[in-house]
């Protein structure tokens, strides 16, 4: 497994992946399901903490597959390490608790966003390669199985938002692209952006956000309840 140093440049199309995590079949499913895509390179494996802070070091990694629970270290600590150092770092959590609020906590106090996909849900290789794709454009996004149980809580801005404005959000939640929305609901790519403005006005996203997609998708893990 060979390793890049440096900052990932515009002719290194292939995506820097690293996976710390503890169960060694799980780290297997992850790291080959990610090697194996065109646009993916896996540089890196970690089963603890030590390992993980040891093997990625800054410039060598674009996403970060993160095991929460790592049996003798914290991957909340760890991966919040890793940004310190090196802040273009983008961050998928992977585990079987339910850590939206660690999401929504993150986001305040690091340059790039993180993700969350659940070990409880149906884990399938096109939900793993999506997200850590959305992670790496700097969205966020969260396990599809949680967001469609997601439930809006009453009074709050997003109950004001259209059934269809609902659909597409929860699909950018998931890690869509405008075009696959589209395609998925029949609308054009275009009524898809007019609806992602009207969402963001909804919810108050300020218009100098630098990613107000990511800002909505964190309104509507505020705003919704999963039990």
């Amino acid at each position: 497994m060979a390793t890049t140093t440096g900052p990932r440049s515009a002719g290194q199309l292939a995506l820097r992946v690293a996976v710390v995590e503890d169960e060694t079949l799980m780290r297997t499913f992850v790291g080959r399901i990610l090697d194996a895509q065109q646009d993916m390179r896996l540089v890196a494996e970690a089963a603890d903490y030590a390992e993980g802070r040891d093997r990625l070091t800054p410039g060598t990694v674009d996403v970060v597959v993160m095991d929460v629970d790592l049996g003798t270290g914290n991957g909340i600590a760890l991966a919040t390490a890793v940004q310190r150092a090196d802040p273009h770092v983008a961050i998928l959590l992977l585990s079987a608790q339910d850590v939206l609020d660690l999401v929504l906590a993150a986001r305040a106090g690091n340059a790039r966003p993180w993700s969350y996909l659940s070990k409880k849900s149906s884990l399938d290789a096109a939900t793993l390669v999506r997200a850590v794709r959305g992670a790496a454009r700097g969205d966020v996004v969260i396990d599809p199985e949680l967001v469609e149980r997601a439930q809006t809580r009453a009074g709050t801005p997003l109950a004001g938002l259209t059934a269809g404005q609902v659909k597409v959000l929860r699909l950018a939640a998931e890690g869509f692209s405008n075009a696959y929305i589209a395609e998925s609901l029949g609308i054009s790519p275009r009524s898809v952006e007019n609806h992602l403005y009207a969402i963001y006005r909804a919810l108050d996203v300020p218009a100098d956000t630098m990613n107000p997609r990511v800002a909505a998708v964190l309104a509507y893990v505020q705003q919704t309840s999963r039990y």
